[in-house]
């Protein structure tokens, strides 16, 4: 953070700003632009990229920009940009393919969308901010491997809860301890919850109620630990987490027997998540310290006694820290948070019976719910990614909780996420 102000300041003195290209225009990009525009140096949003150009217009409107030019190809996108002028357009894949762009930001959350969006802009040197946790959750490792053959940057957000957590994890790894777990605190989860049950919620904060349902039954933080699992090796403890329920507003640090240490203390350890603790909504990380002497320190410090250290951060503050990203990535090369290789998937679970011949819907929707499953057991037992299963057909009745296998569905032909995701099985767990 103290390299990054001072780097972009240097960039706005210089009349030489990171120039940023945005895909989405809903809830969470217009947080971006006027974070970016209005209170970050060095730093331009130059081209918005949404089905529907009325959102986009509307998200430059509310960072101070009442123009914005609409282009329709490649060579009227450019244009706009040497004329220092904002443009938007409902394709994507210009802002992909531009010079004069640096950085991407995907912030759909759409899966198969979010595949070819990030293939266009690492095929163009563009650095890739994929602030779309169900694409990185489900085939990230893949592109990351894309990523480094291009030499740009693959990676999620600061502020975001899995990026907070890595920064976390990496500051209690630098002082000495070894992480065993990393935490996600949160208020509620109901795996059952839908669109109705969270529509007045989600009309409160102008949300799309399927992005409040994803968030509620689970899904979302699903694939935030599988996201948080997949850069730092660590496992879970079992299908779906511990994620222990305790009385509201106590502290997290007071809840480290929640977890059992011999969970913890397994291979590289464990992402989970707990329901109800204070500080919410941010996130934990569990570390262990053997030197005696450093131990001592660590309890006159007030962290505790051991054998367990609980290192917290109190808030996630999203788009508020997603142009430090950016800065991170453009300036030092450096993934805020980004997948060495997958560990952990998010397996489809019904939230009903489900009825062969029925076409699945997605994620945050009425049919199914998200549980994080190693690997290798999702793998062996064929069990059907949830970020694929939207569109699937049911080949046979699944009752509500079994997990979906690919047994049981019928998937789609010709989708760009699932080729990736048979890249992606090939190439980190290659058959002998």
């Amino acid at each position: 953070m103290i390299l990054i102000d001072s780097a972009l300041q240097k960039r706005e003195e210089e009349n030489n700003p990171i120039r940023v290209g945005m895909i989405g225009a809903g809830f969470m990009a217009k947080g971006i632009a006027i974070q970016m525009e209005l209170y970050t140096p060095g730093m331009k949003l130059v081209a918005i990229a949404n089905r529907t150009l009325p959102k986009a217009r509307e998200v430059f409107q509310n960072a101070g920009h009442n123009q914005a030019e609409e282009v329709t190809n490649l060579s009227q996108l450019e244009s706009a940009l040497k004329a220092d002028k904002k443009a938007i357009s409902t394709d994507p894949l210009l802002l992909c393919q531009a010079s004069g762009i640096d950085a991407i930001i995907e912030v759909t959350g759409a899966v198969e969308f979010g595949a070819r969006v990030a293939l266009e802009a690492i095929d163009h040197g563009k650095h890739l901010i994929m602030m779309n946790a169900e694409a990185d959750g489900t085939f990230g490792p893949i592109l990351k491997v894309y990523a480094d053959k291009k030499g740009v940057i693959f990676t999620n957000a600061d502020g975001d809860q899995p990026g907070v957590t890595l920064n976390l994890y990496r500051y209690v790894r630098q002082i000495g301890l070894k992480p065993v777990l990393c935490g996600n605190i949160k208020g509620l989860h109901d795996p059952y919850r839908n669109p109705t049950t969270q529509e007045g919620f989600a009309k409160k904060w102008n949300q799309n109620p399927v992005m409040v349902t994803s968030f509620a039954d689970g899904s979302k933080i699903s694939f935030e630990q599988a996201i948080t699992a997949n850069a730092t090796g660590m496992k879970v403890a079992k299908r779906g987490m511990h994620g222990p329920t305790v009385e509201a507003g106590k502290h997290v640090r007071d809840c480290l027997d929640q977890y059992p240490a011999e969970d913890l203390l397994k291979g590289d350890g464990i992402v989970d998540y707990i329901v109800g603790a204070s500080p919410g909504p941010g996130v934990f990380v569990l570390g262990t310290m053997d030197h005696p002497i450093q131990k001592t320190y660590l309890n006159l410090y007030k962290v505790g006694e051991g054998p367990f250290y609980c290192f917290y951060n109190p808030y996630h503050l999203c788009h508020f820290e997603v142009p430090i990203t950016v800065a991170r990535a453009v300036l030092f090369h450096d993934a805020t948070i980004a997948p060495v290789k997958p560990m952990v998937d998010v397996v489809a679970t019904p939230k009903k019976d489900l009825k062969k011949g029925e076409v699945l819907d997605g994620i945050g929707q009425y049919m199914m719910y998200g549980l994080c499953e190693n690997m290798p057991i999702s793998m062996e037992e064929r069990l059907l990614p949830l970020g694929l299963a939207g569109g699937c057909v049911l080949k046979r009745d699944v009752p509500k909780d079994q997990v979906i296998t690919y047994d049981d569905v019928q998937v789609p032909e010709g989708r760009i996420s699932d080729r990736l995701r048979a890249e992606q099985n090939a190439y980190f767990f290659p058959k002998e």
